[in-house]
C-alpha cells in the first residue's frame, strides 16, 4: 500500500503527464491529504511552540486568496504556507508565479508536490521571513513608481502567532522606507493575525481597542478586517479565533516623520493608554525639564492633555510628534533620552498588561 507522500506523486505524474498529452497548460493538482495524514507526516504535535497552526478548509483558504482582491494574472508571495492549502488557492486562481517562503524545512515535501505540478509557476524557499529580503523576488519590470497605483504584486500569509506582530512593525518600517517588498511600490498584503489583535489595528479614535499598533498601522497602510475564521478550522486548534487583514500601503502617510521618531512618540503615549495623555509624554523627557517640555510640546501641538491616549486622533498625534520633532531639533541630545522602561516598570510594578497593552512588540 502507498503511503499518502507516495500516492501524491503518483497522483502528479499522471496529472502532468495528461497536461502534456492535451497539449495545453491545464494545472491539475494532487489532493490535500487529510488532516490525519498531515498528523502522521509531518507531526503537527512537535511544532507547537512555533505557534504553527494550519488551516486545511479549502473553501477558507480560498476566501483568504480572493479577498486580497484578484491574484489572476498576478505574483505572490506566500509567507509561512506549511502543508500548503493557500498555497494551491493561490496557484488555482491563476497566479502567474508564486514564491514561498517557509522556515520549517519538513513541509518540504508537500510543497515540492506542489511545485511540481504547477507547471513552473511556483519556487520553495527555506527562510526566516522575518530577515528575509524581497528586493529581488519579483521581476523588475513590476516595479511602480509610489504615486501610481499598487503594482500586480501580492503578499499573503497565515502567520505564525508568534511572529505576526513583530513581523507587520517591520514590514509597516520597510513601507515607510520604500524597501524590502516595497521597493516594487505599494504592494498589498493579505495576513491572519489573533482576531483581537485585528481589531486593535482597525480600531479608530475613542475605540476601546485603540492602541499604538492601531496608529502604527493606520499611519501607513490602509487596513480592512476582512473576515474572521473560527480557531476550530485551524489544525491544531488555537483557543482564539483568527481576523484576516487587508493592508495597502498610503501613498502618504498621515504623520510624515521617520519611522523611528513615530514609533518612540507613539509607544510613549500608549505606556498609559487609560491615563491622561501628558503622562505618557512626560516619558520622553529628563525629569529635569519634563514639566516645560510637556507643557511646550502640548501648546505647540494644540492638543489637550488631560484627554486619555485612546482618545486621540490622528491629526492630534500627528501635530505631537512634530511637536516632539521641533524640540528636539533644537535640543539634539533629548532626542536619545528615553525613561519609559524605568518608569513604567516603577508604575505598573512590570504589569505591561495593566492598561490593556498586549500587542507589545519589541525592534531588533
Amino acid at each position: 500500500m502507498l503511503s499518502p507522500h507516495s500516492h501524491q506523486q503518483v497522483m502528479v505524474g499522471r496529472a502532468v503527464m495528461k497536461a502534456k498529452q492535451a497539449g495545453r497548460a491545464a494545472l491539475r493538482l494532487p489532493p490535500m491529504t487529510s488532516t490525519s495524514d498531515l498528523v502522521k507526516l509531518y507531526n503537527l504535535q512537535a511544532v507547537k511552540k512555533l505557534s504553527q497552526n494550519f488551516l486545511l478548509d479549502n473553501k477558507l483558504s480560498s476566501k483568504i486568496v480572493s479577498s486580497s482582491c484578484r491574484v489572476k494574472r498576478s505574483h505572490v508571495c506566500e509567507v509561512g504556507p506549511g502543508p500548503g492549502n493557500i498555497t494551491r488557492s493561490i496557484l488555482e486562481q491563476g497566479a502567474q508565479h508564486l514564491t514561498v517562503i517557509e522556515k520549517d524545512p519538513r513541509f518540504l515535501p508537500a510543497l515540492d508536490i506542489l511545485r511540481e505540478a504547477s507547471q513552473g509557476r511556483l519556487d520553495v524557499n527555506i527562510g526566516d521571513v522575518l530577515t528575509y529580503n524581497m528586493e529581488k523576488l519579483f521581476p523588475p519590470e513590476l516595479a511602480r513608481p509610489w504615486e501610481d497605483p499598487p503594482p500586480n504584486i501580492y503578499l499573503i500569509g497565515n502567520l505564525p502567532f508568534n511572529i505576526a506582530t513583530p513581523l507587520i512593525i517591520r514590514w509597516l518600517r520597510d513601507i515607510s522606507l520604500h524597501q524590502n517588498a516595497w521597493v516594487y511600490g505599494r504592494v498589498r498584503m493579505t495576513l491572519t493575525f489573533q482576531l483581537e489583535v485585528v481589531q486593535r489595528m482597525v480600531a479608530p479614535p475613542n475605540h476601546p481597542q485603540r492602541c499604538r499598533l492601531s496608529v502604527m498601522c493606520q499611519n501607513w497602510c490602509y487596513v480592512a478586517h476582512k473576515f474572521t475564521i473560527p480557531g476550530r478550522a485551524f489544525v491544531p486548534k488555537p483557543d482564539v479565533d483568527v481576523g484576516v487583514a487587508h493592508f495597502i500601503p498610503h501613498q502618504e502617510p498621515h504623520i510624515p516623520l521617520p519611522f523611528n521618531l513615530v514609533e518612540k512618540v507613539v509607544r510613549c503615549i500608549f505606556s498609559f493608554r487609560q491615563k491622561y495623555c501628558k503622562r505618557g509624554v512626560a516619558t520622553l523627557f529628563p525629569r529635569a525639564i519634563q514639566d516645560d517640555m510637556v507643557a511646550k510640546m502640548f501648546t505647540v501641538a494644540d492638543v489637550d492633555p488631560d484627554i486619555r491616549s485612546f482618545q486621540l486622533t490622528m491629526p492630534e498625534i500627528s501635530r505631537l510628534c512634530h511637536a516632539y520633532s521641533a524640540i528636539v531639533t533644537q535640543n539634539p541630545t533629548i532626542a536619545s533620552y528615553n525613561s519609559r522602561e524605568q518608569h513604567i516598570k516603577a508604575e505598573l510594578n512590570c504589569d505591561m498588561d495593566a492598561d490593556g497593552n498586549e500587542d507589545e512588540y519589541r525592534l531588533r
